[in-house]
């Protein structure tokens, strides 16, 4: 199924992932956006569930289903019944996995007293490691995965509602975001453009305690010969590559722009990709910064 014909149909999210992720949260946001939410349902029922949805005809269009640990008998049907539908029923699937550092999620455990359900009278990180391994080929089968470690539950939320408010409108989401190497690469980008060749604002100092937001950081990334070349052949790649997406099928594209840091040179150029590639009848663009504001002066 191609282009916007995809989002004429109902659309069914499983969003799973590790315990202590996020998913709880990801849930009532998907409510905000008017889904039609169902926690822990075993997922032998789901088929039942996408007969509903059809017979519906339309009524109930947007759905999504908390597959989790809870329902660890039934976990190992949820492959069959996600090709049951694909085979029988004419609705759009995405499986949503959210996922942590182990350090995270166990610090995570420890704030709210929780036990992890595949270790209840053992340590957190035993259950975490097993639990990462049970769930690791699912992972690998999702369709979007993403990393909730660095996230505050505002942020979350915010996520979640850019990824899946397009749904609407039956747009492309275009998604650039910012990011520091040495904080580690999005799991979740499907492009990555490494900009650490380009000169360093965090050696002149009174451009330091700044982003790439400000605009004498901004000028002075984009001054140089070597980022107007690199932005030139940049876009001509990106207006080639979305299309291509959008032909697809595809929702949404995550792209990410890594410098050292992730607080100058990628903020400048993410935000410079957001003003370039602009909005259109057929795609939106949005920006954000993963990394801006760590560690400011």
């Amino acid at each position: 199924m191609q282009g916007n014909e995809q989002h004429s149909l109902a659309t069914l999210i499983i969003i799973t992932g590790m315990s202590g992720a996020g998913k709880t949260l990801a849930v009532r946001s998907l409510e905000d956006l008017g889904f039609f939410c169902v926690d822990n349902l075993p997922p032998v029922l789901i088929p039942k569930f996408a007969e509903l949805i059809e017979q519906s005809k339309g009524k109930i269009a947007k759905v999504a289903l908390v597959i989790d640990l809870r329902g660890r008998e039934f976990f190992t049907a949820l492959s069959e019944s996600l090709n049951y539908i694909k085979d029988h029923f004419t609705i759009h699937c995405e499986i949503l996995f959210l996922d942590a550092t182990d350090s995270v999620l166990v610090q995570r455990y420890k704030e709210s007293r929780r036990r992890h359900p595949l270790a209840p009278n053992g340590m957190p990180l035993d259950g975490i490691k097993l639990e990462r391994k049970m769930l690791e080929e699912l992972q690998n089968s999702a369709t979007q995965v993403l990393d909730t470690s660095n996230m505050k539950p505002a942020q979350l939320k915010e996520k979640i509602i850019s990824r899946f408010s397009h749904l609407e409108s039956g747009t492309l989401s275009v998604n650039v975001t910012s990011f520091g190497f040495k904080y580690g690469v999005p799991i979740d980008a499907d492009l990555i453009f490494d900009v650490r060749f380009l000169p360093n604002p965090h050696y002149v100092e009174q451009l330091r305690p700044k982003t790439g937001q400000d605009s004498d950081v901004y000028e002075y990334v984009m001054k140089w010969p070597e980022t107007q070349t690199f932005l030139t052949k940049l876009l001509d790649m990106l207006h080639f590559l979305i299309p291509q997406y959008r032909k697809e099928g595809k929702s949404q594209v995550i792209i990410g722009i890594g410098c050292t840091g992730g607080k100058h040179r990628s903020v400048a150029i993410a935000e410079y990709l957001g003003k370039m590639l602009g909005a259109s009848e057929t795609e939106t663009v949005r920006v954000s910064h993963r990394d801006a504001d760590r560690d400011r002066n």
